[in-house]
């Protein structure tokens, strides 16, 4: 087991964890990893299904959202229209007849704006600081990368446009400069995968080269298959700071391979210490 002794907060290593001094680039998700302006939004998502998924027989309204829950987070980090198409899989599974997927998501996409747009307005009329929308401790962290000279790139399901407005309501799109990624109207011509691929094929680099901080399944498995190393950053959104395990997170982006799991970047210095074999 990696040592611990150099952190103030809780940190996992994975059993296989080795120091990767050779790291060169740098991959981060965006929503719940970074960024905090649209925390709650599974709370919009899972009612969302539910009330639109067809009952079964004697199915509870619990039931019916713990479904929700599992098909949305199974998806969580892919664009959110993968989680739609979903949604009308199992309205056709359930005998009804579903709408087109993209109906779906403008609908979602509303009601998530009627949730958050009090956090973008006060960001940009400066009643709320960016900083106080950024998971705990990441501008350290960015600032860090940066001093080292490490290129960053920001990947995210979310639709490109509502990512790099949010990026800069954030004041992070300086440490990524043109490398912000994010969902399309063509869904087809962007994945987290892709993105991952085109870092290593433009940098000549290989999978072992890559660092990458996620929140999601997706980023985590892409980096992995890749070879790269994965941290993930399983926040506490709802109470950022407290320095706590969002469990859910931990639990199942260690399933899927993580080779470190923090709550949060209090400890940025002494993790990128352990990574870099510094």
């Amino acid at each position: 087991m990696f040592s611990t002794a150099a952190f103030s907060g809780l940190v996992e290593f994975s059993p296989a964890f080795k120091p990767r001094p050779q790291i060169s680039h740098v991959l981060f998700d965006f929503d719940g990893t970074l960024s905090l302006i649209r925390q709650g939004w599974p709370e919009v998502m899972v009612p969302l299904f539910a009330e639109l998924l067809p009952p079964l027989p004697g199915e509870s309204e619990a039931a019916r959202r713990q479904l929700a829950f599992d098909d949305i987070m199974r998806l969580n980090g892919k664009q959110t229209i993968y989680q739609m198409i979903q949604l009308a899989e199992r309205i056709r599974e359930r005998g009804g007849t579903p709408r087109e997927p993209l109906e779906y998501k403008h609908e979602y996409l509303r009601r998530l704006d009627e949730r958050i747009r009090h956090r973008t307005d006060g960001l940009r009329r400066g009643t709320i600081k960016p900083d106080g929308l950024l998971v705990h401790g990441a501008r350290p962290l960015l600032e860090l990368l940066q001093a080292r000279g490490l290129p960053m790139y920001l990947a995210s399901g979310t639709d490109e446009i509502f990512v790099k407005q949010e990026a800069e309501l954030l004041d992070v799109t300086r440490y990524f400069q043109q490398h912000i990624y994010g969902a399309q109207d063509n869904y087809k011509q962007f994945s987290k995968k892709i993105v991952i691929e085109r870092i290593l094929r433009e940098n000549r680099i290989p999978g072992e080269q890559l660092l990458s901080f996620g929140d999601g399944y997706v980023e985590i498995e892409n980096t992995k298959q890749v070879g790269g190393l994965a941290v993930a950053v399983a926040s506490d959104e709802a109470n950022n700071g407290s320095g706590r395990y969002d469990e859910w997170k931990r639990q199942r982006l260690l399933g899927v391979g993580a080779d470190v799991a923090i709550p949060d970047f209090r400890d940025a210095e002494a993790l990128l210490d352990c990574i870099l074999g510094l």
